[in-house]
């Protein structure tokens, strides 16, 4: 754009000397010929568009010293200075549409080298609009078009400015802008320039961590191929380098063969709301991108429907049912068998099933993704989570990361790993609870399970949280939210405990044993009921027009979940117990499901990373349109292709490493015959 603009430039200024004077050969001219005609043209240009003055305002003495040089080669239509000028945001048209968040033009920004050793500084600031509520003139400004963009409070504004100038110098430069503009208008701006949000061009060094990470990630990949030439020419290995072969990974991944004693429906139970989390988690991250047209997606997003959008709470509940249903049905089993549990060897399990997918996502997010890409938000979205990481990732591995906040979570979305490790550790003593004494076990369950649903209940009221995102909520209230209910496992046992129950039931349940048509119908409809109920009752909270109320809050995060749950549990005993061959229970029986389960967990990890890849990498406003954002397929592409790449290099390999680890001895052929009659 720069270059284009000297060409015009030089060719206006050549048509009207032409005439006038005699001018050398046009090769032979450059814009040094014209300096009269040169400072005409940008006195007119910055008098329609002025440019940001950097060393405005209580700055430093080297930033009002660049200041200076900059805005003198600027006058000259020096390119660099064009360049930084052209890269800072200016105000656009589309501003009732909501098009208020300005990127600028990062990569020209941080292109920038100048006189005097000047290096271009891209800053992104936050803005906080309010108006003066002394003003009586300005209280109908809500009734203009676009009045919906002050609910997106925060605008964020890109400066391009010599790297010399510090973080306080840009606050101060730009606060001094604005109030120039702003004075006597009856709007306050509030303003925040963050260091972290400041960037320079750097050359690439490769700090010692992320060398050995990438040298761990080559090794691990080389360790499948060399397991799988073992494998595939059958020569002799130990089975602990065989567990990582690449060739029995993915025949194990893309097997269709059932497990013994496995419950269908499950797989499919297991699949519908890891896609649920999936759109959920997607809207979350469409919310850091600029848009347009961001009234209107204010506004589309106040229809009822997209209430599948706003209750990401809910579709984690069914995994914490489902990990309660089958860790006792395990149990269960198992004390059926041998009338006790090795306790040590399930916490053993436990481990090698999550900490080497999960450390591995970790070291990569740490150590590997801030220096693949860059962006306006890159530091916000992808650094600054790595630098959390760096100082907090032995909490991930402790599992106890989901008490200490959202704010200070090494990747927050894998708080739930936190919250289901923690219930599955006091799960022995309730199973053992439950088999040993059943009625003093439902009674004590039960209780326990009423006490955190009261939990949910008064945090929610007592606070004035809500679990479901509604127009007008804060960020302070989404994290307050996280940490006063969500992420805390008290608030997260009912549900787990309906899920000890059903996997009792389901175990001790006869394979014959029949239902009355009328139970069938009635326990149909029930489910139905409660299930919509928790899925659509609360849509009302996402209108545009909703009003806050702490009852509502309460009841939704108290009730929410058993209702939500209440249809894939009736799923579950029907097809257990051969009660019911409907179409929903064939259909959440399908043997595809079985593969989407393997990578179930890795997509649950690589989902958020992928996202705010591309978040961070987003250069300049785009036009919202749902489907369209929604329904991304190359990025889903990058979630399942990770996803499989994780599970088959750790997710795998160490699960065939416990089941090597923790197999039985082989027994003498008496003792095995006996055992197979008492099963």
């Amino acid at each position: 754009m720069a270059s284009a603009e000297r060409i015009m430039i030089s060719s206006n200024l050549e048509e009207r000397r032409a005439g006038e004077f005699p001018v050398s050969p046009p090769s032979e001219r450059t814009l040094e010929d014209f300096p009269e005609e040169i400072d005409l043209e940008a006195r007119r240009l910055l008098q329609i568009l002025p440019a940001y003055d950097p060393g405005a305002g209580h700055v430093s003495a080297e930033c009002k010293r660049h200041s200076d040089i900059f805005h003198e080669e600027l006058s000259k239509f020096t390119l660099w200075a064009l360049k930084m000028y052209d890269a800072t945001a200016k105000v656009p048209s589309g501003l009732l549409s909501g098009n208020v968040n300005q990127l600028g033009d990062f990569d020209e920004c941080m292109d920038v080298e100048g006189k005097d050793g000047i290096r271009g500084q891209y800053c992104l600031a936050y803005l906080q609009l309010d108006i003066d509520q002394s003003r009586p003139d300005l209280k109908y400004l809500h009734r203009l078009p676009g009045h919906r963009v002050p609910r997106f409070s925060t605008v964020n504004w890109a400066i391009c400015t010599p790297a010399s100038c510090t973080v306080e110098d840009v606050q101060a430069s730009l606060q001094h802008a604005i109030m120039k503009y702003t004075a006597q208008t009856g709007l306050k701006i509030t303003l925040q320039v963050n260091k972290s949000m400041c960037q320079v061009k750097e050359n690439l060094v490769l700090t010692k961590a992320t060398i050995a990470t990438s040298l761990f990630f080559i090794t691990v990949f080389v360790l499948t191929i060399v397991a799988a030439f073992y494998e595939h020419y059958k020569i002799p290995a130990n089975e602990l380098l065989l567990s990582f072969s690449l060739k029995r990974n993915v025949r194990k991944l893309f097997s269709m063969e059932r497990p013994k004693g496995d419950i269908a429906v499950l797989h499919g139970v297991r699949f519908l709301n890891s896609l649920l989390l999936l759109i959920a988690h997607k809207s979350m991250a469409l919310f850091f991108i600029p848009y347009v047209n961001r009234t209107f997606m204010g506004e589309f997003l106040g229809k009822p429907w997209t209430v599948i959008g706003r209750a990401a709470s809910l579709y984690t509940d069914p995994f914490i049912m489902l990990s309660g249903l089958l860790t006792t049905y395990l149990f269960v089993g198992r004390l059926n068998r041998t009338g006790s549990l090795d306790i040590k060897n399930e916490y053993l399990s436990r481990l090698l099933r999550l900490v080497p997918t999960l450390g591995a996502l970790i070291l990569f997010c740490t150590h590997v993704m801030p220096y693949i890409g860059s962006g306006p938000q890159w530091p916000l979205v992808v650094t600054q989570h790595a630098d959390i990481c760096k100082k907090t990732w032995w909490r991930n591995f402790l599992f106890i990361h989901n008490y200490f906040g959202f704010e200070n979570m090494c990747l927050t979305h894998t708080h739930h790993i936190g919250i289901d490790t923690q219930l599955f550790a006091i799960s022995p003593l309730m199973v053992l609870l439950l088999y040993k004494r059943p009625k003093i076990g439902i009674i004590v369950l039960a209780a326990i399970a009423s006490i955190s649903t009261a939990l949910r209940f008064y945090a929610m009221y007592a606070r004035h949280l809500n679990n479901y995102v509604y127009y007008g909520t804060s960020i302070r209230q989404l994290f307050d939210t996280a940490d006063y209910s969500y992420t805390l496992p008290s608030h997260r046992l009912t549900i787990y405990i309906i899920g000890i129950f059903v996997g009792y039931l389901l175990r001790n349940l006869p394979k014959d044993f029949k239902m009355s048509t009328t139970t069938l119908y009635t326990g149909w409809t029930v489910s139905t009921v409660m299930f919509l109920g928790a899925f659509i009752g609360p849509s009302k909270m996402g209108s545009i027009d909703y009003v806050y109320n702490p009852i509502h809050a309460a009841i939704y995060n108290a009730f929410a979940p058993i209702g939500w749950c209440s249809l894939f549990i009736w799923m579950a005993i029907t097809e257990h117990t051969g009660n019911s061959n409907c179409f929903l229970n064939r259909l959440f029986s399908w043997r595809g499901f079985l593969v989407t389960t393997r990578i179930s967990y890795a997509i649950y990890l690589t989902q958020f990373p992928v996202f705010f890849f591309n978040v961070g990498q987003t250069r300049s406003a785009e036009h919202y349109e749902f489907f369209r954002m929604m329904l991304n397929f190359k990025e889903t592409i990058w979630i399942v292709f990770m996803s499989i790449i994780l599970t088959l290099l750790f997710d795998s390999p160490f699960q065939n490493i416990k089941n090597y680890l923790l197999k039985k001895p082989a027994t003498h052929q008496k003792d095995t015959t006996k055992t197979s009659k008492v099963d």
